[in-house]
């Protein structure tokens, strides 16, 4: 390809963990321990933010914030959030090996990618330590990236543009709009938006379709239909310029993208 140079990926949800199962117990547990119920609806809200930024997006939903006054007196304020942070942060590294399985198609994808000259970034809001859970399993399921930047590595994370950002001068990729950010979250879609890159949503092995590929290929056909429009529906909204199922069914989206790169179109 003589236009499009880089693929940026996210994680859970998109190339690992069908349905972004890891963080969902470890939320809802931790906000349990500290005498506040949410829903796995709620949890799943702010996925694709750092972690910290997530629990303190849960904690300003007007529902959850009213549950935590009735159990701790007050409202929640930072020392509250670092608190809910520390606690689930271990959780969360405990069970992200489990749910690290890459998903069918993402290796054949990308050996593709790669055949075709293209770089593959990838970004992620998990930290470090718990990303070292998850690279072994990736690579024995044949997904390896040039580049990884985690939560912690920029000075914001998502919706902000910075970790694309590192991705791209990592790859010593330039301009922005020679890349593509493929994610299964609208804040994921907003990285790529607010860094000028090509988006992809990814609707169902990602967290808005949010089942496992079992569960999923349990569905009844009506109901697989409708939480599959749901999900497509839901990152068409956070703007993305297309919208796969996963990402095995990437390349058709990469060729219409060089395309119209060489026709001069931009995103």
């Amino acid at each position: 390809m003589n236009h499009v140079k880089a693929i940026v990926f996210d994680w859970a949800g998109t190339v690992v963990d069908h349905g972004s199962l890891a963080p969902m117990g470890a939320f809802v547990e931790t906000f349990g321990e500290f005498g506040v119920t949410i829903s796995i609806d709620e949890a799943r809200g702010p996925m694709g933010m750092a972690k910290r930024p997530h629990i303190a997006a849960l904690m300003a939903l007007p529902r959850v914030a009213e549950a935590w006054a009735a159990a701790h007196g007050h409202a929640p304020a930072d020392p509250d959030i670092d608190a809910v942070y520390a606690v689930f942060v271990p959780k969360n590294k405990a069970v992200a090996a489990r749910f690290s399985a890459v998903i069918p198609g993402v290796a054949d994808v990308t050996r593709k990618l790669r055949q075709a000259g293209l770089k593959i970034g990838s970004t992620t809001g998990y930290t470090r330590d718990i990303m070292a859970e998850i690279l072994p399993v990736a690579a024995e399921g044949g997904f390896v990236p040039d580049s990884l930047v985690c939560t912690g590595d920029t000075p914001d994370g998502r919706p902000t543009p910075f970790m694309l950002y590192k991705s791209l001068l990592d790859l010593g990729v330039w301009p922005a709009w020679s890349a593509i950010k493929v994610d299964d979250t609208e804040v994921g879609i907003a990285e790529g938006l607010n860094g000028g890159t090509w988006t992809v949503g990814v609707s169902v092995s990602g967290n808005v379709f949010g089942l496992s590929q079992a569960d999923t290929a349990a569905l009844k056909p009506a109901d697989f239909a409708r939480m599959r429009a749901t999900a497509m529906d839901r990152l068409t909204a956070a703007g993305a310029h297309y919208v796969i199922d996963s990402v095995a069914d990437l390349m058709p989206v990469v060729a219409a993208i060089e395309g119209r790169l060489a026709r001069g179109e931009r995103p």
